[in-house]
């Protein structure tokens, strides 16, 4: 774990630790449109789901007031005792488990907190493109567009 209780982990150790432990739950943290039109994480293989809770709302970018006890409700719901979050790039949801993570804190819930590091779209490539370089896409974990 990292200062101030959040772990960051690779795409395809968030994956392994979804695909090994009932007791998980991916957090994506981008907008509606990214979820859209980028594509989501698809954890249907292994029998999980995805929560969707925005971090911010697109096209504003405001703040979404209730996300830590969106998730924490998530949390409750599935049981989870490690959450796992993701964004486009990872930074996002470094916020998102920050926040999260005292959030729990606070509530007395002992949950633990990761990062997933490179995100769903990964580092721009030298083209200034995503999603080839690194990221959950880029390694060839499971994923759908609607």
């Amino acid at each position: 774990m990292q200062a101030g209780g959040v772990g960051e982990v690779d795409p395809q150790t968030a994956w392994d630790a979804l695909a090994s432990d009932t007791k998980t739950l991916l957090v994506d943290v981008r907008t509606r449109a990214e979820w859209s039109f980028v594509g989501a994480p698809d954890l249907s293989a292994l029998r999980q789901p995805v929560a969707f809770i925005e971090w911010q709302s697109f096209p504003t970018m405001t703040m979404n007031g209730s996300f830590a006890a969106d998730v924490l409700g998530a949390v409750d719901q599935t049981e989870a005792e490690e959450v796992y979050f993701i964004c486009r790039s990872g930074a996002r949801s470094m916020s998102a488990a920050h926040a999260t993570s005292a959030a729990a804190a606070a509530a007395g819930k002992q949950i633990a907190c990761f990062n997933v590091a490179e995100g769903f779209e990964g580092d721009l490539n030298t083209e200034a493109k995503r999603g080839e370089t690194n990221g959950w896409k880029a390694r060839g974990l499971p994923w759908g567009q609607s």
